[in-house]
This record gives structure tokens, sequence and C-alpha cells, in this order.
């Protein structure tokens, strides 16, 4: 876990992790998204405009879901905003982003279709670098495991917050590691690791109340990122000039599947018991992930079908 790469000498100023792998996730798909366009016969201007735009509503879209489905965490205002440390919810953002999308390229009248395929392919490779940041920064974390590659984080992370605690969002009264009452102040909040005693250091660095291993469930999403973005890429230089729309429809397939396997390997998500979700008990992002199958199987029906109309 490495939420801070390094500190830019004279200014004092922290380079985030996960900051910076979004950098690059957006950097790589632009990159590859201008190449797509090429090949079609566009002018690659055009997507990285979209882009940009795909990137502000996402991030807008990805806060706005956290911060509703986690309240607990935001202590004011002013930390509604505070993206930096991460609290960004994939979903929403893609949500957010397509729909919005959606109407950009209706308003400037450019081929919805052939467009969003792209920024379907982009998106993955950018999930698959962004979830790099994720494991650095430690959220996103995994259950408790035994495999040969389970993590450990250290004291103080998201994942020994959360195994020290009880969360009722998950139906559970216990915390899974309990920690002795002199590792909290009188608030009920963690020491700072410097305020420990070094004997308590040692049994939280390499001793009983280290984190227990979890699953890295950050790697294993960024894995299925780059490996979907690669299967999108392949359908699209087979289909995806011919039968504009296919592309979007099996990401939406294929991530959804994925993602609701996933999260039942995840433990920080909040259970979902709301009138609007299919399955309950499940959290929001594995009743998101049913929707998207949804509508991607329906998308595919009619786009698979569809003659391709160069301003569809």
């Amino acid at each position: 876990m490495h939420p801070e790469l390094f500190e830019i000498p004279f200014l004092h100023v922290s380079v985030k992790a996960y900051g910076t792998m979004m950098v690059i996730g957006f950097l790589a798909a632009v990159w590859l998204m201008r190449r797509l366009m090429k090949r079609s016969n566009q002018n690659p201007d055009f997507i990285t405009n979209i882009a940009m735009y795909a990137l502000v509503s996402g991030i807008i879209g990805a806060r706005i879901f956290y911060v509703i489905h986690h309240r607990d965490l935001i202590d004011g205002f002013w930390d509604i905003f505070a993206v930096w440390r991460g609290g960004l919810e994939f979903l929403g953002g893609v949500l957010v982003g397509i729909v919005f999308l959606w109407s950009y390229l209706w308003k400037q009248k450019l081929p919805k279709r052939l467009y969003l395929d792209i920024l379907a392919i982009g998106l993955m490779v950018g999930l698959g670098f962004g979830r790099i940041g994720c494991f650095l920064n430690g959220c996103c974390y995994g259950k408790c495991t035994n495999v040969p590659w389970a993590v450990q984080f250290p004291y103080a992370s998201p994942v020994f917050y959360g195994q020290t605690h009880p969360d009722a969002a998950r139906d559970r009264n216990e915390p899974l590691l309990n920690l002795p009452a002199d590792y909290f102040d009188t608030e009920g909040c963690l020491k700072p690791f410097d305020a420990l005693t070094e004997q308590q250091q040692q049994a939280a660095k390499k001793g009983p109340y280290r984190t227990l291993p979890v699953h890295p469930t950050q790697l294993y999403s960024s894995m299925n990122g780059f490996i979907l973005a690669g299967i999108l890429l392949l359908i699209w230089f087979k289909f995806g000039r011919k039968k504009p729309g296919v592309t979007l429809s099996l990401m939406l397939i294929l991530y959804g599947i994925t993602r609701f396997y996933l999260e039942t390997l995840r433990d920080d998500n909040p259970f979902e018991h709301a009138w609007w979700a299919i399955y309950k008990g499940g959290t929001v992002s594995q009743n998101i992930g049913i929707y998207m199958l949804i509508a991607g199987a329906i998308m595919l029906t009619l786009f698979a079908t569809r003659k391709s109309v160069s301003n569809s």
C-alpha cells in the first residue's frame, strides 16, 4: 500500500498513487481510442474532447454514487468533494458518463454507436490502470482468505479499519479483528501509528493485531479490465465497424457479469435492500451489474440485427 508515491521537493506536495494511475489510464485510453478513430476515418480530435467530457462526468457520477452509498464516511460538506482520497464508485461513473455522452453525441450529430463502442474499449483500459491505483490506495479491498496470493495491508489502512470495527451495512455486528481498547483514543478513533508504544507497533505490524490476509480484489479488477479491453478490441476489429453498438453492448454484458462475481470477493461495499434492487442483500454494484447485463442483452439483440448507419 503506497497512497503517496513521492513528494515534490521544495513544494512539499505529495503525488498520490490513485490520481497518478487514473491519469496514466486516461492517457493510455485516449492513445488507443485515437488510433481506433483513425481506422474508422473519423477525426481523432473529437474522441480526445469527448474523453475529457467522459472523465469529468464520470468522476462526478462516481463520486455522487459513493457519497450516497457511504454517507457514514462523509464528515462534512466539503468532504463530499475530496475525490483525491479515493471514494469513487466506478459503476456510478459509467452510468452518468454514458447518459451525458449520448446527449452530447446526439447534439453534435456524431455517430453515437461508433463513438460509444470505442469509448467502451477505452473505459476498460482506464479501469485496468485505475484499479492498480485502488490497490496502492488500499480501498476496494477483498474478504479474508488463505489463498497463496493473499495480501495484508498496514495499520490504519481502510482494510485495518474495516476489520477492527463492526459493519452494520454488511450485517457484521462484531469486528473481524479484536483490537485492544488501548489502540483507540478517548473518542473511539484509532490512534496514529506514531502514538503507539513500540510493543503495540510491533503487534500491529507483525504480531496478532496485523490485518488479516485478504483477496487482492483490486488486482483482480485490474486484470478483468485489461482482459475485457482485449476481448472488446478483437470484437471491434471483427464486427465493430459493420455492427456499431455491438461492442458497447458486449461491454455492458461482460462487465456486468464479471463485476457481479468480483463483488462476492469484496468486503467493503454495503448490502442493498432498497426497492429497486433485484438482488436483495447483494451490493449496489451487484444490482447495477444485473441491470447492465439486461440492458446489454437488449441492446445486443437490437444492434446485431440492425444495419449499419453512418450517423447512427
